[in-house]
Order: structure tokens, then C-alpha cells, then sequence
């Protein structure tokens, strides 16, 4: 462990800034739509555009890194989400801000592209989980710090805007000036959609239901706050309790996994996720009311927290579920598909949760999240009475981030290294993810 640190610190270190960035800026504008009185179908739709950056950004990174490499393609984009921010603070309106969240979703899939390949390169077949577990603490844990930083200055002023631009920057510095040399890239051919649906089709169905789920979380839980009156502070201790709830309940729930049917265990969690959602909803009660008239908010940052408990694990549990039905040299590959088919979802989660919420009030944040991880937990349900569980001792659970990237997939110490081909000196390798949805 001390030398994974090490060897690492500068690419955790700057991953921290970064993250501590990103947490900082996903709640301060859902906060700030709703002080500049954007609707919630224009917050939503707006929210959704980092979603389609980090889409186009996953298959467009590995042409743009074989071309400049690692060094420059990271100063550009941390560069250029720095630059993202700023704008934020100049141009105030929904589809200005939806172009600019495009932009920031594109710079973010390559700043973590990059990240996580320089990560492999580093890693080696004994610490490859101790390497992924250091880094999914870095990433939680520096979210739901940066969500803190809300308490900074009003969200109507520039200076939050301005301090999250800082941070972006800050990242560049060891990163850039870390002495290792840049790894290559490997060579990943992603399997076709047909084919993954064909080994695993619940974890496709329930990879796509999840990204509309976890995208509109993530999205919409600061602008469902700020709708239901709470202050600064507690905007912000609402999302610091989803992320580092879910952080703690990877390894519990994992376990589970690997003892008992993977279904049964994501069906069961599921299902919960929609009872604590539901519960949250009852919990609501007049705490929307102005200070002396409000109730109590205690019971729904537990419901809340709870929720994000159950939930949070799921692409995991999915991911491992995908994997039992099919061969271990395919692992990464059956990755790249979960991720495609979760961006998908991703893409659409924030726009359609706002559209609940224009329609039947504030708690239709929670109604659509209730929705949608039923739908997992009934499809599980009929899948488990077509198919037996299949034993596959190749297949573990591994905790790992809605975030992580076809490249970081292979840090699952599940997976073998991808055989480097032998290439003459002074070529290079690069990464080739194919999804074909059309297949």
C-alpha cells in the first residue's frame, strides 16, 4: 500500500482536485437554476448535457490520445473545464449552460481516461485491487468534500464559480510535473450490444435503467433541495450523505453478492432503494416551510442516505452479474458494452426526473426514482424464474465508481492483462473501444 502511494500520489492527488471540482460544481448549478428561476424541465435538460459530453467524450479520447498523448490531451481538457466553469458565471441562461455541461462532460471523460490508464500502467496483477480501491475513495470522498465548498459564497455571486476553476487548475500541477512516463495504451475491443445482450440481457436492461437512475440522483438532488427551501449548508450535507453512503455500502452489499445469487441480491437492493425513496417522500412533511414552521429534515437524511446505500452499488452488482455468463478474457470488453448502454440511460435520466418534477411537484424526484429501480427489481425478478445462476469462479465482485472508464475496468483484479502485441520501437498502441448499437 505505501508503495502504491508512492508511485501514485501526484495522479491521486490531482484526481482529489479534480473530483473535489466536479462535487462543488454539480451542486452549486443545480442550486443557482434554481435562484435564477430556471423551470425544472430547462434545469433538467440543461443538467443532461454533461451526460452527452461524457458520451461522445468515452468514444472520442483514445483518436485524440494517439494522436498528441497523455500529457497534452490532460492540460487541454483540465484546461478547458477550467475555462467551462467560468463561463458559467458570464452567460446565464438554460441552453447556454446545457452546450457548456457538453463540454464539461467531454473534458471529464478524458481527464479520467487518462487517470486511469496512467493507473494500470502502474498497477500489477497483485495490487491491482488495492490500486482501485484507493482510487474509488479518492473520487468519493473528494465529491462529497467538494459539496461542502457550496458553504463558500452565495451561489448568486462568482466567486463559487471562480474557486471551482481554481481547483480544476490546481490538478494540472502534479500531474504534469510527476517524473513517470506516460503509459501506452492497450488495444480493448468492446463487445458488440447484441452479443452482451445475448450473454447477460438483465445486466443490459438493468445497466441502462441504472444510468437513468444514478444520472438523475446526481443531478437533481441539489436542485430538489434548494426547491424545497433548504439552506446552503444543507443542500450541501444532503449530497455529501448520497455520496459517501453510497462509498460505504460497495463492500457490504459486494459480499452479499458473492455469497448469494447476484440477482437476488440486486433485486433485494433494488427494491430497497424504492422503499427508503418512498419513505423520504413521508418524510418530507412541512420541513419546505420558512424556519420556526419547518419539521424536522433528521428522518430524511437518513431515508436519503439509506437510499443512496442500496442503490449506489448497482452497476457494480451488475457488472459482476454480466461477467458470470461469460468468459474472463471478456471481462474489460463486457465493461466497455455496460458502459455504453449506462451512458445511454445517463443521457436522458436528468431531462426526464425534471419532467416528473414539473408535472407533479418537487417529490416527483422521488416518484421517478422510484419508478425506475422497480422496474430493475420486477425485470430481475422474471429473469431469475427463465435462467438457473451459472458458478463462475472467475467472476468476483469489485466495487467501482459510475464513473470509471473502459480503461479503468481492467484495475478489476478480476481481469487479466490484456498481451501487448509486439509492435517495432517507436509505434504506438492505442485504444479502440467498438460498440455497435446497431448490431
Amino acid at each position: 500500500m505505501e508503495k502504491i502511494l508512492k508511485n501514485s500520489w501526484a495522479l491521486f492527488t490531482g484526481m482529489g482536485l479534480i473530483m473535489i471540482a466536479h462535487g462543488f460544481q454539480v451542486s452549486l448549478l443545480g442550486v443557482r437554476a434554481v435562484y435564477e428561476s430556471f423551470s425544472l424541465t430547462a434545469t433538467g435538460f440543461m443538467l443532461s448535457g454533461y451526460f452527452v459530453g461524457y458520451f461522445i467524450g468515452a468514444k472520442t479520447v483514445p483518436i485524440l490520445v494517439s494522436r498528441v498523448g497523455h500529457i497534452r490531451v490532460f492540460a487541454a481538457f483540465a484546461s478547458i473545464a477550467s475555462i467551462v466553469v467560468l463561463v458559467h458565471s458570464i452567460i446565464i441562461n438554460p441552453f447556454t449552460w446545457f452546450v457548456l455541461r457538453i463540454a464539461s462532460g467531454f473534458s471529464m471523460v478524458c481527464l479520467y481516461t487518462i487517470a486511469e490508464s496512467w493507473l494500470n500502467d502502474r498497477a500489477s496483477n497483485k495490487n491491482r485491487g488495492s490500486v482501485l480501491s484507493i482510487y474509488m475513495i479518492v473520487l468519493y470522498a473528494s465529491m462529497a468534500i467538494g459539496m461542502f465548498f457550496l458553504n463558500f459564497s452565495k451561489p448568486e455571486n462568482f466567486q463559487p464559480f471562480i474557486l471551482v476553476s481554481l481547483f480544476m487548475s490546481l490538478s494540472l500541477v502534479p500531474i504534469l510535473l510527476t517524473k513517470k512516463k506516460p503509459p501506452k495504451f492497450k488495444k480493448i475491443i468492446g463487445m458488440k450490444i447484441k452479443e452482451l445482450y445475448v450473454a447477460s440481457p438483465f445486466g443490459m436492461v438493468s445497466a441502462l435503467l441504472c444510468g437513468i437512475c444514478h444520472s438523475a440522483m446526481f443531478a437533481l438532488i441539489a436542485v430538489y433541495a434548494a426547491s424545497m427551501n433548504f439552506s446552503i449548508f444543507e443542500i450541501s450535507f444532503v449530497t455529501f450523505l448520497i455520496a459517501i453512503s453510497g462509498a460505504i455500502s460497495q463492500w457490504p452489499i459486494g459480499k452479499l453478492s458473492d455469497i448469494y445469487d447476484r440477482r437476488t441480491v440486486t433485486v433485494y437492493s433494488t427494491f430497497a432503494s424504492a422503499f427508503f425513496a418512498l419513505c423520504a417522500i413521508f418524510s418530507v412533511g412541512t420541513m419546505h416551510l420558512p424556519d420556526g414552521l419547518a419539521s424536522s429534515k433528521f428522518w430524511f437524511y437518513i431515508f436519503t442516505g439509506l437510499y443512496a446505500f442500496f442503490s449506489l452499488p448497482m452497476f457494480a452488482l451488475i457488472f459482476a452479474h454480466t461477467n458470470d455468463f461469460i468468459a474472463k478474457e471478456k471481462f474489460v470488453a463486457a465493461g466497455a458494452g455496460l458502459q455504453f448502454t449506462f451512458g445511454m440511460g445517463a443521457i436522458s435520466g436528468p431531462f426526464l426526473c425534471s419532467m416528473f418534477m414539473d408535472f407533479i411537484g418537487e417529490n416527483g424526484y422521488f416518484i421517478f426514482l422510484i419508478i425506475f429501480h422497480c422496474l430493475i427489481g420486477v425485470y430481475g425478478v422474471y429473469r431469475m424464474k427463465v435462467r438457473e445462476v451459472v458458478e463462475n469462479p472467475d467472476s468476483q465482485f469489485t466495487p467501482l465508481p459510475t464513473t470509471i472508464t473502459p480503461i479503468g475496468l481492467e484495475l478489476n483484479p478480476a481481469t487479466e492483462p490484456i498481451e501487448e502485441p509486439i509492435k517495432p520501437v517507436g509505434t504506438e498502441e492505442t485504444v479502440i473501444i467498438e460498440n455497435n448499437p446497431s448490431q
